[in-house]
């Protein structure tokens, strides 16, 4: 016959089991009941050294098990709604062994009810070959997850394919692209337009034009403002620079007179000759308005460094693209197709260091701008 056991619940108190000294009294159950040991299962056994705290194992895992099993139910009806359905049901079984776990004790059980949906969902994961349902996954993983410590790698990757403009790109390839931009606006005057007006939708035209915004904002603006906001240029003065694409400082005779970029009283030494004809920031059509107006001012020291390093950064990318035109023009090759011509020219430039010359220019005339001093 089946052997019985006589248990009596004892009710524990938890400095007892830790070493404490308090004596704690132990008050026996008013019934007792009859436990068959065999139909009771071996994962689920009590341990007779602390019983509530074994009822509390048995009840996390109970509701483990349930989530568990929710878990698999919604995954099979992503899978056979999908075009994978019969791929996911023909899954080996070993995929499901991770249910069956040996008992746990209390600090394990806190940690797998935290990590068990996660580890359940990396399983479903890796049985699915298709890329959209990996990143249909991971997004269900980081949502719910929003307090896990490790980063998901592959986070970086499924921004970049949902977000292309937040997606980390190295500096030289936004200025080999906008050169790319420059030369094929050197063949076709209208290429630049039409990429600010939205009439470009293809992915390599909206690549060049995140690169241009990101020259323009990135690189050049906030260090024009940081410039101007540490000088005590009067507005005319900077506005004379900014229309003017050609600057020559000449060393002049000292004089004893009020800046005519600052106003304040100097020693002014420096002549600033302006010229040139004014263009569009964004498309770089010129408007030949007044193309002959030069403007000359006598400024201080400091005014003239300053002026020197604000025009070479402001009027970078201007001179950039009369750079491109100017190697386009040279091309002696015709009836050739624009894009033929462009891959040519910028393989070309590329293998002969041209482009990275550029760059090395592009990135001094920054370090100048973030080195410069303070005006005192």
């Amino acid at each position: 016959g089946k052997r019985k056991s006589w248990s009596t619940s004892v009710l524990c108190d938890s400095d007892e089991s830790e070493g404490s000294d308090i004596l704690v009294r132990k008050v026996s159950a008013k019934r007792r009941c009859i436990v068959d040991d065999d139909e009771i299962p071996e994962e689920r056994q009590p341990d007779k050294t602390c019983p509530t705290e074994n009822v509390s194992t048995s009840r996390k895992q109970k509701v483990l098990a349930k989530l568990k099993e929710l878990v698999r139910q919604n995954a099979a009806r992503r899978s056979c709604s999908s075009a994978n359905c019969e791929d996911s049901d023909s899954e080996p079984p070993t995929e499901e062994e991770p249910l069956c776990q040996l008992p746990l004790t209390p600090s394990e059980g806190s940690e797998a009810d935290s990590s068990s949906i996660k580890d359940f969902v990396v399983e479903e994961e890796e049985g699915d070959e298709d890329d959209d349902d990996n990143d249909n996954t991971e997004y269900m993983k980081s949502e719910n997850q929003p307090h896990q410590k490790q980063s998901n790698p592959s986070n970086s990757g499924l921004l970049a394919h949902y977000i292309p403009q937040l997606s980390r790109c190295d500096h030289y390839v936004h200025f080999k692209r906008i050169v790319k931009a420059f030369l094929i606006n050197a063949i076709d005057d209208t290429f630049l337009s039409s990429l600010y007006d939205g009439t470009r939708q293809k992915k390599y035209a909206q690549d060049m034009l995140l690169s241009l915004h990101y020259l323009d904002n990135r690189f050049i603006q906030p260090r024009l403002e940081n410039l101007i906001c540490r000088s005590r240029w009067k507005d005319r003065y900077k506005e004379r620079v900014d229309c003017y694409p050609d600057v020559r400082i000449s060393l002049k005779s000292t004089e004893n007179m009020p800046c005519q970029a600052c106003e304040m009283k100097r020693y002014c030494k420096f002549s600033v000759l302006l010229s040139g004809r004014l263009y569009n920031s964004k498309t770089l059509e010129v408007d030949d308005f007044m193309s002959g107006d030069k403007q000359v001012l006598k400024v201080g020291v400091v005014c003239a460094n300053r002026t020197r390093v604000y025009h070479s950064l402001k009027h970078f990318k201007y001179k950039l693209y009369m750079d491109c035109s100017s190697v386009a023009e040279l091309d002696g090759v015709k009836d050739e197709p624009v894009k033929d011509t462009v891959e040519r020219l910028f393989s070309h430039l590329e293998e002969s260091g041209w482009i990275q010359k550029r760059y090395n220019d592009l990135e001094d005339c920054m370090e100048d701008a973030d080195s410069f001093q303070e005006e005192k």
